[in-house]
Parts: structure tokens; sequence; C-alpha cells
């Protein structure tokens, strides 16, 4: 599973999730959520690029 990279640097690594947001860890980047934001400066999934 690839790893996302918000513009601030913020990675999203699927075996991690996001567990303090309320994605499990394992959860694929494409079954996270639309409304999903970065944890550390709340920009959407769309500004999201591959690591």
């Amino acid at each position: 599973m690839e790893k996302m990279v918000c513009p601030c640097g913020y990675v999203y690594d699927p075996a991690i999730g996001d567990p303090d947001n309320g994605i499990a860890p394992g959860t694929a980047w494409e079954d996270v959520p639309e409304d999903w934001v970065c944890p550390v400066c709340s920009l959407g999934k769309d500004v999201f690029v591959e690591e």
C-alpha cells in the first residue's frame, strides 16, 4: 500500500492509519472517507500525492 503525502509534510501510512481521527490501521488510501482531512493542516484528500 502506498503512503500519501500532504503539502504540509504529513504522511498518511496505511499500515498506521489515523486512529485518532477514526481511520483504523490497515485502511487503504482509497478507503479513507472523502471528507477526511489532514490531521496537521486540515487540507482535504485531493491535495495528497503518492510518496
